[in-house]
């Protein structure tokens, strides 16, 4: 099938992740569903502005936001790029077709006050899985990584002589993350630990599940949620995205630069580091009118 043609061609000439190529194939045979065709050729055929249009409306229609839709469509826009290389349309009809405006939405982080008190709290001496846990949390914390990246870390990725971890990111590219005296020696203490319990880790992955096995993302979530529902301060959502978001911001308040945050974070472009900078200034504007003697009298 042309679909799965195409799937092919991004994983393997774009080395595009699993979860990427899931979510195109998923978006994709949405819009092959919608227009129902009855094979290949009468997909490709109807392939058109107004099919993109209806196709938009009625997504819309059925609750998705506006975010989603835009996802799909751009997971329709590759679709149909790759077939005007084959030289199978002789247009891309999603180019023609408005995108739905989406809200600014600003990411939510963690107080350093909270994060600073989850990390002071006591772990019971002899309590490996409280340990690994406890390393896991602060690692997403100390480095910006991602769920993916901690999952598929390696012990050869932690360079103790030049006090890095190399990390393998979207697209497959790898980036070095300053590793912090703080994080250096939860790391030793964990790995001290861990080596006696899992002398088996034949696939020499920095974490395991408690049953010895590789780290999936779930798993992970679980951990962050697990543990950050035992500490005060943390609101909303749990999760390690979160954990990004909140170094992202604590850097920038601190007087890190944008272009080193986007280099630890991993960022393709300047412009998904910019967010934070929003960030920044909800903070600084919040200081200010409550410190201001103007505004404290209403002025």
């Amino acid at each position: 099938m042309v679909v799965e043609d195409f799937i092919s061609y991004i994983g393997i000439q774009k080395r595009y992740s699993a979860r990427t190529l899931q979510l195109y194939r998923e978006y994709i045979n949405d819009f092959r569903e919608f227009i129902s065709p009855a094979d290949d050729g009468e997909f490709i055929k109807e392939l058109k502005s107004n099919a993109v249009r209806g196709f938009v409306a009625t997504s819309l229609d059925s609750g998705l936001n506006s975010r989603t839709v835009n996802l799909k469509l751009s997971a329709i826009s590759s679709f149909c790029n790759y077939l005007l290389k084959k030289g199978l349309i002789e247009s891309n009809p999603v180019n023609k077709v408005p995108r739905p405006k989406t809200s600014k939405r600003l990411p939510h982080f963690y107080t350093e006050g909270a994060i600073s008190d989850y990390l002071s709290s006591s772990i019971d001496d002899g309590d490996f899985f409280a340990l690994r846990n406890r390393t896991i949390v602060l690692l997403l914390y100390s480095t910006g990584m991602r769920r993916a990246e901690l999952a598929s870390l390696c012990l050869s990725d932690w360079d103790r002589g030049r006090r890095v971890m190399r990390v393998r990111g979207k697209g497959d590219k790898e980036r070095e993350i300053p590793v912090t005296r703080e994080l250096e020696s939860m790391l030793s203490r964990y790995l001290n630990e861990m080596t006696e319990l899992y002398s088996d880790n034949t696939e020499s992955r920095l974490f395991l599940t408690d049953t010895g096995q590789p780290l999936y993302l779930s798993f992970v979530n679980k951990v962050v949620k697990d543990e950050l529902s035992k500490a005060p301060g943390f609101t909303g959502k749990r999760s390690p995205h979160m954990l990004r978001h909140s170094i992202a911001t604590h850097l920038l308040n601190n007087g890190a630069d944008l272009n080193s945050i986007k280099e630890v974070l991993g960022h393709s472009s300047l412009a998904a580091t910019q967010v934070y900078t929003h960030n920044s200034f909800e903070q600084m504007k919040k200081i200010f009118l409550t410190a201001h003697p103007r505004a404290k009298k209403g002025g």
